[in-house]
């Protein structure tokens, strides 16, 4: 039997809330939202202080302004946020080699490699903590078991700043405590339901699952083979650490204010396809679509989504070619209904030069046949040691940017 991995779940704590805290400390210690006015405005995401008066994410601003009348709303700094979530994993990469970035606060790791060497486990981890707190002001809650969920339970036990770790042997009288809304996996819709079925706790559950396999493989469906993993101990302990090569690059912006006006949402189409123009010149990467996203203000049923593409003649990264394809889509399928949220993204991405190109007497030959030269050339060479031991300048230059993912 293989030794169990150790695996952490670093997560970032309210995070675009502490990176405004950063920017302004006057916020530090105040209820503060990620959001917008109006009764279309939705919470993306709250200070603990705001926790405490019962406002939580994806509730609608007026209702958390109710709860607590003295509401800081703040509209948000995406670039700010990109930038602090760039500062965080190449943080993360001092310590771990092996990491999977989940989203622009969270990872997932396999630390087994270093922390084995490791006598004082804990001393190590909240070093990590302290030193990441005093380098860029952020904190983090870590989650450390055997498996990727029970990483992503425990790091949500504590926070912020929580520290919790998972052992097989322990997780039961841990876990199965807990109200079945901590769940991860378990959504508020259908937290009600089991309720309602006598399940109130994870230990609950675990009864539920282990015992009665009818009627919750009925209840489940197919998610019931993962859960009765989770549920006694186990699941995925694999970590994706591919290079980092994406196939798109998307920005997306909540609107000020809920609008169907085109004239409205124009400037924001206009920083959207810049941003992701110049995202694909950095990553020295090409596409040959453009994808615009709509979200719609309704709060109530849920946000009605509208995605539209258009596959162009040619790859391209151009600026011009991006907002020009965007605003077209917009034109045609900007309805009625107020949007509360605008997305753009250039799809099935290639490296600059990798294009199929049709050569014409404007093109030069000779620059286009020794690039190709030399990547044939590198390629089997590659073959001959049966690894990738050479690179072309390119492929170097992206290798050492991004690095893993």
């Amino acid at each position: 039997m293989s030794k169990a991995k150790i695996i952490l779940h670093i997560d970032l704590n309210a995070f675009f809330v502490k990176c405004e805290e950063i920017k302004n400390p006057a916020l530090i210690g105040k209820p503060t939202i990620i959001g917008h006015e109006g009764r279309g405005g939705i919470v993306s995401t709250c200070s603990y202080e705001a926790r405490k008066y019962g406002v939580h994410s994806g509730m609608p601003t007026f209702q958390a302004k109710k709860l607590c009348p003295n509401l800081i709303v703040i509209p948000g700094h995406y670039d700010l946020y990109e930038e602090m979530s760039d500062k965080f994993f190449n943080f993360v990469r001092r310590y771990f080699s092996l990491y999977e970035k989940a989203s622009i606060d969270e990872c997932f790791i396999d630390a087994t490699k270093e922390l084995s060497k490791v006598e004082d486990v804990v001393s190590y981890l909240r070093e990590f903590q302290e030193t990441l707190t005093k380098e860029t002001g952020l904190t983090v809650s870590i989650g450390v078991s055997p498996t990727r969920f029970l990483s992503k339970m425990a790091s949500d036990m504590e926070k912020p700043n929580g520290l919790v770790i998972l052992r097989r042997r322990d997780f039961k009288e841990k876990i199965y405590p807990l109200p079945i809304e901590s769940f991860f996996g378990i959504g508020r819709k259908t937290s009600p339901e089991l309720r309602k079925m006598g399940i109130n706790t994870i230990g609950d559950l675990a009864n539920f699952i282990n015992n009665k396999e009818d009627e919750s493989s009925r209840f489940f469906g197919k998610f019931y083979y993962v859960l009765k993993e989770w549920v006694n101990g186990y699941g995925n302990d694999e970590i994706d650490v591919k290079p980092w090569d994406p196939k798109s690059i998307g920005n997306s912006r909540t609107l000020r204010k809920d609008t169907a006006s085109l004239e409205e949402i124009v400037p924001m189409l206009k920083k959207l396809a810049k941003e992701v123009s110049d995202r694909a010149i950095e990553a020295d990467k090409i596409g040959n679509s453009v994808q615009l996203t709509l979200k719609d203000a309704e709060y109530v049923s849920g946000f009605k989504s509208i995605t539209r593409s258009k596959h162009l003649d040619k790859y391209t990264n151009d600026y011009n070619i991006i907002y020009n394809t965007a605003y077209t889509l917009l034109e045609n399928n900007l309805g009625e209904n107020p949007i509360r949220l605008v997305g753009v993204s250039l799809n099935n991405l290639i490296d600059k030069g990798e294009e199929l190109v049709q050569l014409s007497i404007f093109d030069n030959f000779e620059q286009i046949e020794e690039e190709n030269s030399t990547k044939l050339l590198v390629h089997e060479l590659n073959r001959k040691m049966k690894k990738d031991v050479f690179k072309t300048l390119r492929e170097k230059k992206r290798d050492d940017k991004y690095g893993n993912k």
